[in-house]
């Protein structure tokens, strides 16, 4: 095994997965009946209170500290429908709820206001915005809607949007003779098949993940890597019946390998086509995107 798979696996396994403490935060007082008083108050119930509990990713990626905890816990909050456009959000009131500060609560209303999930206006407070509103590609929305009650629809979105994006990539991969970055794709290839026979879903994954990122990096069109990030989220978010490649067997890792001889020999037809033939490994796939009409 090449001294970069070696690293990548020893890495994996050592990979702290809990969250780091939240610290010591500035607590602030409230007036004893703000929420008691206030007419149309939020129903909270189905909130988690244990915030480090809100997401699978919250450590790994953008969950740091009570701020991070908290824009996941409110995200799909808002994302299940807990949280409505009938009544505005009162900092106040989220203060209490989950017992963070005023500034812990500004910024994490701003982060989600940034995703279009939230607005905030003045004599108005902050509401709900609709869906037609909500930034569909920001990860984070994308992994919220996929732990929700619209868990069949995203996962069939991603699938579609895959279908798009990464054949085209593999096929114009071929075109640029990066070697470095190809021996980093049979890198991960190499990590995945021992991945495979040990038993390692989460060195499986992450090969898998670094793989389809450093394709379409590969590519050389600047908008596909603007893309990259719903690759990376389809791939985090996988489990249901609509992703390709997200169980370490020998077929997917043959399929990853063919792509990696495609972009040796610079034939980009071979390689976008073990590419399609990796986004349905599963049946299923093949009904919610079927095959290019013969013309």
């Amino acid at each position: 095994m090449s001294t970069l798979a070696h690293t990548m696996m020893t890495a994996a396994r050592s990979a702290d997965s809990g969250l780091s403490g939240p610290g010591e935060l500035d607590r602030y007082p409230y007036a004893e009946t703000s929420a008691v008083d206030r007419v149309g108050a939020p129903v909270w119930e189905g909130a988690d209170p244990e915030l480090g509990r809100v997401s699978r990713r919250a450590a790994g990626s953008r969950g740091r500290g009570l701020h991070g905890q908290l824009v996941q816990q409110l995200g799909q909050m808002i994302v299940s429908g807990d949280l409505g456009a009938d009544r505005p959000l009162v900092p106040e009131e989220i203060g209490q709820r989950f017992e963070v500060s005023r500034t812990v609560v500004r910024e994490s209303l701003r982060v989600l206001e940034a995703k279009g999930l939230v607005s905030a206006r003045p004599n108005v407070g902050t509401r709900v915005r609709p869906v037609s509103d909500w930034n569909l590609l920001d990860p984070d929305v994308i992994e919220w809607r996929a732990f929700g009650p619209q868990r069949d629809d995203q996962r069939r979105e991603l699938s579609e949007l895959r279908w798009t994006i990464e054949p085209l990539a593999a096929r114009l991969a071929a075109g640029h003779g990066r070697e470095d970055l190809q021996q980093r794709l049979s890198d991960m290839v190499e990590i995945m098949g021992h991945a495979m026979t040990q038993g390692d879903a989460l060195t499986f994954s992450r090969a898998d993940a670094e793989f389809h990122t450093l394709l379409i990096q590969i590519a050389g069109n600047r908008m596909l890597e603007h893309l990259h990030g719903i690759v990376s989220a389809a791939l985090q978010v996988s489990g249901g019946p609509f992703t390709g490649c997200e169980r370490p067997n020998e077929a997917s890792v043959a399929q990853h390998a063919r792509i990696v001889d495609g972009l040796g020999t610079g034939d980009g037809v071979a390689a976008e086509a073990a590419m399609r033939q990796l986004l349905t490994v599963h049946p299923e796939v093949e009904r919610v995107v079927p095959a290019p009409r013969e013309h």
